[in-house]
Formats: structure tokens, sequence, C-alpha cells
């Protein structure tokens, strides 16, 4: 399935007005946050080169994350640090990452899309769509958001943490990322819960 905007607007004809995406990245990730992205896009400023965020390339997602910042009707971050996900898991810190990314949106939503996960843990009324963020434009751009916000944030700390290649690899477990953990050994910003397996 395509992504569009289809599901959004039969919503939209059954009298919902403000439909928002939600969407998470960094949950496979060794090092940094869970962070979630929370979109209500505007239906007559709907730009369709908006996809799944792994499918776009870093500099095409980065404008497309400015265009979604400069045309939606609402947008917000929300993320729980790797010391949350330790405290509570992952499951849970992503809950937590996403009701963050709710509550700070400038529009209280009256629908919600959710990629994968079910939304009866928030007071909204919505439904979760699995592989949403290839079929709802809303969803992509919540992914989009997402995805730009935690990649700028993981460069950002790859100058403090040299030897961990976070620009590379974004804190995920590459070969690479491994090798230097078992080197090195973890920072206070790794998940001392996840299991790391030698490269």
């Amino acid at each position: 399935m395509t992504c569009s905007f289809n599901i959004e607007k039969e919503l939209l004809n059954q009298n919902y007005s403000h439909i928002c995406g939600i969407d998470e990245v960094g949950r496979g990730a060794l090092f940094g946050p869970v962070v979630s992205g929370a979109v209500i896009l505007n239906p007559n400023r709907l730009n369709f080169e908006i996809d799944d965020s792994k499918k776009i390339p870093p500099r095409k997602r980065e404008i497309l994350a400015e265009d979604i910042y400069e045309s939606a009707d609402a947008f917000s971050i929300g993320w729980c640090w790797n010391d949350g996900i330790d405290e509570m898991n992952i499951l849970n810190a992503t809950k937590t990452s996403m009701k963050l990314a709710l509550m700070n949106l400038q529009i209280t939503p009256d629908y919600v899309l959710m990629d994968g996960l079910k939304p009866d843990f928030i007071y909204i009324n919505g439904e979760g769509i699995i592989k949403g963020d290839s079929k709802s434009i809303s969803i992509a751009a919540a992914s989009i958001i997402a995805k730009v916000f935690r990649d700028d944030l993981m460069k950002q700390f790859s100058k403090y943490f040299t030897e961990y290649g976070l620009d590379r690899n974004k804190g995920y477990p590459t070969r690479e990322h491994i090798h230097s953990l078992n080197n090195t050994g973890i920072t206070s910003y790794h998940r001392k819960s996840f299991k790391i397996k030698n490269g």
C-alpha cells in the first residue's frame, strides 16, 4: 500500500477534525533516547513526497522535516532517555515518549493514528496501524521529524563520544559500535538493560 491521505480522509468524513499521526524511532538502538514524533497535517497543504522515513535519504528527510514544520497544523517531539528505558523497559518507554509528544502538541487531536501500537494507553480515540508509516502520510510525517531530531542528537553526541561512531550508526548496534563497546565500555547514555552481542 502506498503512503497516502486516504485513511485520514475517511476520518475527516466521519467528522474528526484533528487527526494526529504518531511514530517512534530508536527502539533498537543501544545509545540514547527513544524518540516519538506527533503531527497533525493541514489537509490543504499536503506534500506527497512524505513517506516512511526509512525509505528517504538523510538530506531529503531534513528538507521534508522543514516542510512539515512550516505547513502542519501541529507537531511535537517526545522522548524517553536510556535510564528511563532501563527502568521501565523499551515498550513502556516508547509509550512514554508518545504520550509526551501528544501532550506537547499545539492542538489537541481528536483521533490518533499510531504506527504499530494500539493507542489504548492514551485517552484519545484512535487505532494502531501495522506498517503505518508506509500507509498513512500523517504517521510518515511523524516518523520523519522524529528521525531527523534523533539523528541530529546522535551527531551532537558523536563530538563528545568520538570512539563509538554515533554520527554514522546513530546509536544502533553496528559492528563498529559493538567493537567500541567491547574495548572501551559503556557511557552513561548507553542502555544497560540491552543485551550487547559480540560483533
